[in-house]
C-alpha cells in the first residue's frame, strides 16, 4: 500500500506539469504583452509632450490596468523612459554598424546609409520622436541614457574608422572627433526626418551634400606628427 500511495502522487505530479506549464507559458505571454502595451502606450502620451509631462496613471488607463499592476513591470515613469531608450536604440545601432561595416569607400558609406536611415526612421517613428524630445527635456537619468547610447555608437564608429586604412593618417584623439562629427550628423539628419516626414527627399539631398563635405575634409586631413616630412 505505501508504496501504490508513492505511485499515485507521482503519477499526478507528472499529469499535472504539462498543464502547469501551460499555465506558466500563458502567465509569460500575458504579462509580456502588458509590458509592451505600457511602452506603447507611454509612446503614444508623450507624443506631443514629454514623459515628464505624463502621469503613471494616465498610462495605466490608456492600456486599461490598475497603477499597481504598472509597477509590476516597471518601478516608475523614470525606468519606462529607460526601456524605451533602449528599445530605441538596439536596432538603430545595429542597423548603422552593418551600414558602416558594409561600405567599402565613403561614397558607399553616404550613398548607402542615408536612404537606410530615412528608412529605419519612417518605421520607427515613435521611437525617433521620443529621442528627439527626451533627449533634450526628459528626466535626468534618461537624458543620460540617450547620451550613452550615442556615446556607445560614436566609440563603435571610431573602433571600424581606426581598423580601416584610413586610420594610418589621423591620431586616435582625431579618430574619436570624426566619429563623433559623423554620429552627430547623422542625429541631426534624424531628427529632420521626424520634424519634416513630407520634407524626406530635400532632407536627404542636403544631407548627401553635406556628407560629402564633411568627408572630403576628412579624407584631406593630417593629424599632428603625420605630416610627410
Amino acid at each position: 500500500m505505501p508504496y501504490h500511495r508513492d505511485m499515485t502522487r507521482e503519477g499526478s505530479g507528472d499529469a499535472a506539469r504539462p498543464a502547469d506549464d501551460e499555465e506558466s507559458g500563458s502567465r509569460a505571454e500575458r504579462k509580456e504583452r502588458t509590458r509592451r502595451a505600457i511602452l506603447d502606450a507611454a509612446l503614444a502620451l508623450a507624443a506631443d509632450s514629454n514623459l515628464m509631462a505624463i502621469s503613471l496613471r494616465q498610462v495605466a488607463k490608456q492600456v486599461g490596468v490598475v497603477p499597481t499592476a504598472f509597477y509590476r513591470h516597471f518601478g516608475s515613469l523614470e525606468l519606462l523612459g529607460l526601456a524605451l531608450v533602449d528599445e530605441s536604440f538596439r536596432s538603430l545601432r545595429l542597423m548603422l554598424l552593418d551600414v558602416w561595416r558594409h561600405a567599402p569607400e565613403y561614397t558607399d558609406f553616404i550613398d548607402g546609409s542615408l536612404p537606410i536611415v530615412a528608412q529605419h526612421v519612417r518605421e520607427n517613428r515613435s521611437h525617433y520622436q521620443f529621442i528627439a524630445r527626451e533627449r533634450t527635456a526628459g528626466p535626468p537619468r534618461v537624458r543620460e541614457a540617450i547620451g550613452h547610447e550615442i556615446e556607445l555608437i560614436t566609440r563603435e564608429l571610431a573602433t571600424d574608422i581606426a581598423r580601416s586604412g584610413a586610420a594610418e593618417q589621423y591620431s586616435s584623439a582625431d579618430i574619436g572627433l570624426l566619429a563623433d562629427l559623423i554620429v552627430s550628423f547623422v542625429v541631426t539628419m534624424a531628427e529632420r526626418l521626424v520634424e519634416d516626414p513630407d520634407g524626406e527627399a530635400r532632407t536627404l539631398e542636403q544631407a548627401r551634400t553635406q556628407l560629402r563635405m564633411l568627408l572630403v575634409g576628412a579624407l584631406n586631413w593630417r593629424s599632428r606628427g603625420t605630416w610627410a616630412t
